[in-house]
């Protein structure tokens, strides 16, 4: 089953670093970190935003800009200074299209089709060779973004994507969906606890990278290609909030129509609170971005 998904994300990130100061009086200068210097060599920017965050400060910013002409994303990189909790990149739609530039919006606020997520501590992703995500002619893209203070200082950056993109398309074009539990108890125990969800394949794809995402109770997540009564692993590795990357399926994994994709994260909850779903400082996300082609152009969130 596919349905509309709240990605919305927020947990504390420690060490945060400080706004930017003044060299001759040592105040606090947010203008400081406002502005990227510099485009990643062989990057486009595609867009992004400016803000200033207060002690405190828990926002989510939109950003929509329409692109006159095709063009095919091969690669992708998030500038997320302190103050980034996670950065959602997807074509707009009915939900979420509207005049190109800013606005206040919330964690749901997303679109159907996704392109690319990012969150603490995301590295560069670029796609196998051969392979790319599709923008048409005339089609708008929409960028959330989940700003979050919980230092003591003022914040001040700007967030922005960039791309690798080509203006005629690769032989291969995929997507991104996300897979994972919506159902997530966890006791404060300081025991380790297991929630698994399973996504059920309706075409043959083949899935080539995966993104876990969590938040900072999580220990581990592992993802499995359920056979009949068989499964592989095709993702089982421990989980660091502050280093949220991207693995390359390897080899690239051929999923049939009604073999399932099963996605199980392990959590220890010692909050003295019980823990479930939701975007909370105490709140917990079990997800598995999983890259595929060919693109079918499906929701961002499939599961059970």
């Amino acid at each position: 089953m596919c349905t509309r998904l709240a990605f919305s994300c927020l947990a504390a990130v420690a060490a945060l670093a400080s706004c930017g100061k003044d060299a001759a009086s040592g105040d606090s200068d947010p203008a400081a970190d406002a502005a990227i210097d510099d485009v990643p060599a062989g990057y486009t920017r595609l867009l992004g935003s400016t803000w200033q965050l207060p002690v405190g400060a828990n926002v989510y910013k939109c950003v929509r800009v329409t692109f006159a002409e095709a063009m095919y994303i091969t690669s992708f990189s998030t500038d997320a200074p302190a103050g980034t909790h996670h950065a959602v990149l997807a074509l707009a739609d009915d939900t979420t299209a509207g005049p190109d530039g800013e606005r206040d919006c919330d964690g749901g606020t997303i679109g159907k089709i996704m392109l690319y997520a990012s969150s603490v501590g995301t590295a560069p992703f670029e796609l196998p060779s051969g392979v790319g995500l599709e923008v048409a002619a005339g089609q708008q893209l929409h960028l959330n973004l989940h700003l979050f203070n919980p230092s003591d200082e003022a914040l001040a950056g700007e967030t922005a994507v960039f791309a690798k993109v080509q203006p005629t398309p690769p032989p291969t074009l995929a997507e991104m969906v996300l897979a994972g539990p919506l159902d997530i108890s966890i006791p404060s125990d300081n025991q380790p606890h297991a929630v698994t969800g399973e996504c059920t394949a309706t075409s043959p794809y083949t899935l080539f990278a995966l993104w876990p995402h969590m938040h900072t109770f999580a220990k581990r997540q592992k993802v499995e290609l359920v056979r009949g009564a068989g499964a592989s692993v095709l993702h089982d590795k421990e989980f660091r909030f502050e280093e949220q990357r991207y693995y390359a399926v390897e080899p690239m994994t051929d999923v049939a129509a009604g073999e399932r994709i099963r996605v199980t994260c392990t959590f220890v909850n010692n909050s003295g609170n019980q823990v479930t779903y939701g975007d909370g400082a105490f709140s917990e996300m079990c997800f598995s971005g999983l890259y595929r082609f060919p693109a079918a152009d499906s929701y961002e969130y499939c599961g059970n």
